[in-house]
């Protein structure tokens, strides 16, 4: 590496879109994937489609005071 790099050339926020959206990867243990895919096989249905129904399923067990912000986005 270079001890110093000259960027006074460069474009600021030439890459940066404020409206931009982020899907968040999540990591699985294998034996948690191994598990989520044999379920989503057996069912028809793929992984993110299970996943994202045990997890609202989750956060309707929540207080109705943290369970009201899944319907608020």
């Amino acid at each position: 590496m270079k001890s110093e790099y000259d960027f006074s050339k460069g474009d600021r926020g030439k890459f940066y879109h404020a409206d931009a959206v982020l899907d968040l990867p999540v990591y699985l243990d294998p034996e948690v994937a191994a598990f989520v895919q044999r379920a989503s096989a057996s069912k028809g249905v793929d992984v993110e489609t299970l996943v994202n129904d045990w997890i609202r399923k989750d956060i309707c067990h929540l207080p109705p005071s943290i369970c009201h912000l899944l319907h608020s986005i």
